[in-house]
């Protein structure tokens, strides 16, 4: 017998998220239906269960780290079809329409929707996607692992290869969190000289694991200073959630040197006009990708086998998922799982 209701987790603002059964509705026109395995939790995620997205519209199921099957497609979906196994990242979509998309621009779409923002997302049994939103995910790819790869992992892939870093040269990735611990990897496998900077003496040996050559403990020393001791980083990726902490990163780039920022927090980040000048070092910022750059990462993931850390819990247990990412006890990133055998 066909489901005729599902189950998701939907934000109603303050903070909260119940439980609800909602209809299953058809996908429409240039859509695709996806019964969803897996659904990785952001921190970003805030922004729809807290509020603090300007404009969001209760009730909105959050999440976008999801990955599913296609479970139906809407009229027009050539390039699906119910079985595959598919994503849905950040990016809802493109509007084919405005100047970014005419050049082929997509992340930086005028009218760019945000899955779990503008529609609904992951943290639910089935969701609807537009075709032109939808990751194609290897088999061989576990759902729970490919799930934060579509958001944190391609963030620092992206971070990294988009960057003035060429293999050989440093590269120093500041954090060890859910960015961090990716970047660390992804960038000792594209061939990086690779520096970790985090704070205390106990983070060196997860640095060394994850594959960093160097480790700077902010604590005991100036990262700036350390990383001109070690030649001066090509790149530095800012991967902590205060940018108070990014400035003082840029003493120790390279001439040309570049500071590439992912962390994304709310107070100010303050940078000291000499550090640029002298030495012509410049500020970057990378937002998420396409995706199909997400496909590369994924890709990427498996031939280097680079993963995030991970901890799972029951579609049940959403709620109490969140609540440890925010309370920032996730090491490294939450997982909603709806079919853990996926």
């Amino acid at each position: 017998m066909a489901m005729a209701t599902y189950r998701a987790f939907q934000a109603v603002g303050g903070g909260k998220l119940e439980l609800v059964d909602r209809p299953l509705e058809p996908p429409a026109p240039g859509m695709v239906r996806v019964a969803v395995e897996a659904c990785g939790v952001c921190h970003t995620d805030v922004l729809t269960v807290e509020g603090g997205f300007p404009g969001v519209n209760y009730p909105r199921v959050p999440g976008h780290e999801a990955v599913g099957r296609v479970d139906a497609v809407g009229e027009g979906v050539a390039r699906w079809s119910p079985g595959q196994r598919v994503g849905v990242g950040f990016l809802a979509g493109r509007c084919g329409k405005c100047p970014s998309c005419r050049r082929g621009d997509f992340v930086n779409c005028t009218n760019q929707l945000i899955t779990g923002i503008h529609l609904d997302g992951g943290y639910a049994e089935m969701m609807l996607a537009s075709e032109h939103a939808l990751v194609a995910i290897p088999e061989s790819l576990h759902s729970a692992e490919a799930a934060p790869l579509q958001c944190a992992g391609v963030t620092t892939f992206n971070a990294l290869r988009k960057s003035v870093a060429r293999p050989g040269e440093l590269v120093a990735i500041q954090g060890l969190g859910g960015l961090g611990h990716l970047a660390v990897q992804f960038a000792r496998h594209m061939g990086f000289r690779t520096a970790a900077i985090a704070r205390g003496p106990d983070k060196r040996d997860l640095a060394l694991s994850l594959g960093a050559h160097h480790y700077v403990d902010s604590e005991a020393e100036d990262p700036a200073r350390r990383l001109r001791e070690l030649g001066g980083a090509s790149v530095v990726v800012a991967t902590a959630a205060n940018p108070g902490t990014f400035g003082p990163l840029l003493g120790g780039l390279g001439p040309n040197g570049q500071l590439v920022v992912v962390g994304a927090g709310l107070e100010p980040m303050q940078v000291k006009v000499a550090d640029l000048l002298f030495g012509e070092r410049s500020i970057a910022g990378i937002n998420t990708g396409t995706p199909v750059e997400i496909e590369d990462a994924l890709n990427f993931s498996l031939l280097q086998d680079v993963r995030a850390m991970i901890e799972t819990v029951p579609f049940e247990r959403a709620p109490e998922a969140y609540a440890r990412m925010l309370a920032n006890k996730a090491r490294f990133r939450m997982v909603i799982e709806m079919r853990p055998d996926s």
